[in-house]
C-alpha cells in the first residue's frame, strides 16, 4: 500500500490550493484520513480529519477555510484551501487508516508530506 500527498506549492495570500492524498495498492478500504502541518522546528498540527464515512472536523485555525471531501471509488480525499494566510505554511502530510479486508484491524500509513508556501 503506498499513500501519496500532492498539491503543494507557493501561493500568495488569500490564495487557494487544494491537496490530494491517495492511496494505492492492493487492500479492502481506506477509513479516517487526518492532514497535518508541520514547519521544521514547530510541533506538527492536527489541521482536519475525515472519516471513512466522509464526515469531516476541522481545527480552529482553518474553520470556514479549509474543506475535506473524498472520493472512495478512488480512495483519494482532497483537502481545499482557501484564504490561505502565511501562517498555513508548511509540510501537509496524510495520514491514512487502511484495512487489508473487511475484518482486519486498521493500520496507519504515512504519505509524504507537500510543501505549502503562503507569501505576504
Amino acid at each position: 500500500v503506498q499513500l501519496q500527498a500532492s498539491g503543494g506549492g507557493l501561493v500568495q495570500a488569500g490564495g487557494s490550493l487544494t491537496l490530494s492524498c491517495a492511496a494505492s495498492g492492493n487492500f479492502f478500504a481506506m477509513d479516517d484520513v487526518r492532514w497535518f502541518r508541520q514547519f521544521p522546528g514547530k510541533s506538527r498540527a492536527l489541521v482536519a480529519a475525515i472519516t471513512g464515512g466522509g464526515s469531516p472536523t476541522y481545527g480552529d485555525s482553518v474553520k470556514g477555510r479549509f474543506t475535506l471531501s473524498r472520493d472512495n471509488s478512488k480512495w483519494t480525499v482532497w483537502l481545499r484551501m482557501n484564504n490561505l494566510k502565511p501562517e498555513d505554511t508548511g509540510y501537509y502530510l496524510c495520514v491514512a487508516k487502511i484495512r487489508d479486508s473487511e475484518d482486519a484491524y486498521e493500520r496507519e500509513y504515512w504519505g509524504q508530506g507537500t510543501l505549502v508556501t503562503v507569501s505576504s
